[in-house]
């Protein structure tokens, strides 16, 4: 059988008495957008630099097209292609001129490897931009150069943390769109996010929070599980949640679906949740500030198993260090 393009096997990470993974097991097939999303400080960069064989695991192991890092570190690099989260480009030289460069680490060079510097250049839209200084690009075009960087030697492995930092919706979306056209043609793209347009553009993803892995599937099998549709109900007394919370179970029972309270907010997750709405408002006229109701996303899936949001996750983690 064809090994996993990545595969993690109980990965383990503290740095002094902070454990900054626990226990994290997943793989990676060749073709598949495989996205670690979570808060700042949950655990994904430190996950990627193990990946990128920058940092060694506390605990466990991990392979790369098969292969074992610590048998085998230089031919796994050889596998990887890594776009980090902080720009690696020289400013003061052309895109050409970048990449030559970054040839000449893997003893790249000659009529052949031009070739692949056009051919990349094009299959990337950048092909317009070859002589021009990397400080005269947008930050979406220095992005796909730094990708084509990393491609370069042909990789089967693309590992990519926070690609999508600092740039506009457009170009987010085109650079999901070259995700796509990469996995198509049998690249495995692993990419740390904390975007959730991101992450739902994944084939599967890991919810990463304080270091564990807290749920793993397709977007939306993960949506799925959640039962339903959910309304927020944001009380009009901003300590009064827990009761609130409590009264709409006393008077709907079983009917209401899963109750949580998020801060000043209620959360009712209930199928045909269009239908409970009216006689939710009605049940506690003027009691609330703001009712809403959607589809369940991927930041409801993260309240459900954390019982906090994103942002407050972010706010908690925001004294750590290694993330």
């Amino acid at each position: 059988m064809t090994p996993p393009a990545v595969e993690a096997r109980s990965l383990s990470r503290s740095f002094g008495a902070r454990a900054a993974l626990s226990d994290v097991t997943f793989s990676v097939a060749r073709g598949e957008i495989f996205a670690l999303l979570g808060p700042n400080g949950g655990g994904k960069t430190t996950l990627f630099r193990i990946l990128a064989t920058l940092l060694p695991p506390g605990a466990g192991s991990f392979s790369i097209d098969g292969l074992d890092p610590a048998a085998a570190g230089r031919d796994v690099r050889r596998r990887l292609g890594v776009v980090f989260q902080a720009p690696s480009l020289d400013k003061k030289l052309t895109v050409t001129e970048n990449l030559v460069l970054q040839g000449a680490l893997y003893s790249l060079s000659g009529p052949s490897f031009s070739v692949r510097i056009r051919e990349l250049l094009a299959t990337f839209g950048l092909d317009d931009r070859a002589g021009d200084l990397v400080e005269t690009l947008s930050g979406g075009l220095a992005r796909r150069v730094e990708i084509v960087k990393a491609l370069l030697h042909a990789p089967p492995v693309l590992l990519l943390d926070e690609p999508s930092t600092g740039l506009d919706p457009g170009a987010r979306r085109d650079l999901v769109g070259l995700f796509g056209s990469l996995a198509r043609a049998g690249t495995a793209v692993l990419l740390t996010t904390h975007l959730f347009e991101e992450a739902e553009a994944a084939h599967r993803v890991g919810i990463l929070d304080r270091g564990r892995l807290l749920a793993l599937d397709t977007p939306a099998a993960l949506k799925a599980t959640l039962g339903g549709d959910v309304v927020a109900v944001e009380a009009k007394d901003e300590t009064g949640a827990p009761a609130l919370a409590a009264a709409i179970g006393s008077r709907f029972g079983a009917e209401a679906g899963r109750i949580t309270v998020v801060g000043p907010t209620v959360r009712v997750e209930r199928p045909a949740a269009h239908t409970f709405v009216p006689r939710l408002v009605e049940a506690f006229p003027g009691a609330f500030k703001s009712v809403t109701l959607g589809a369940p996303s991927l930041e409801d899936v993260f309240i459900a198993r954390t019982g906090r949001r994103f942002r407050e996750a972010d706010a908690a983690e925001s004294g750590i260090g290694a993330s």
